[in-house]
């Protein structure tokens, strides 16, 4: 019998603060924020997120984000892109659509731990997932949170996922 191919599963993270939140959240939160963080999964030779347009996907580093602040090894999938894409319809169609978007409660790096965990049974790192609950856990997160629930976020540079557009 031969072994399973095996696929490589990459996270990658973004600031989308570009520096802001380590210099300013001190101030303002009364505590360290590294970063604001956006994720998406590269696997099967593409990036895959999660926006207020729901999954995306676009050539790895393809969104206006550009590249990645740095780059997870989250470990390696014997799925394979078929049985991906399949999966990640159904994410689209039920959990994942793009009215489901929440910034703290449902966002990209939800989608991007429930992939990581589909593909290799490993989450993302906490530091990101644990985000929201630190921001939100300080008086100034509370009352910017009215304003911050409003806040759509959709990396522009990727095609939608899960729709038939004709290409594999």
């Amino acid at each position: 019998m031969e072994p399973p191919n095996l696929y490589p599963v990459k996270l990658y993270v973004y600031d989308l603060s570009k520096g802001l939140a380590r210099r300013l959240s001190p101030i303002m939160l009364g505590k360290q924020l590294e970063g604001i963080w956006h994720t998406s999964i590269v696997v099967h030779k593409d990036e895959f997120f999660f926006g207020s347009g729901g999954i995306s996907s676009c050539p790895p580093g393809g969104t206006l984000l550009g590249p990645p602040d740095t780059v997870v090894d989250v470990g390696n999938t014997e799925v394979t892109e078929e049985i991906f894409l399949e999966y990640l319809s159904s994410l689209g169609e039920s959990l994942f659509r793009g009215e489901a978007y929440n910034l703290f409660e449902h966002n990209c790096n939800t989608f991007s731990n429930e992939v990581a965990q589909f593909l290799t049974g490993r989450k993302i790192p906490s530091y990101i997932t644990d985000l929201p609950s630190e921001v939100l856990s300080t008086p100034f997160g509370q009352a910017l949170r009215p304003f911050l629930d409003s806040i759509q976020i959709q990396p522009p540079g990727g095609n939608s996922v899960g729709r038939p557009s004709g290409q594999s």
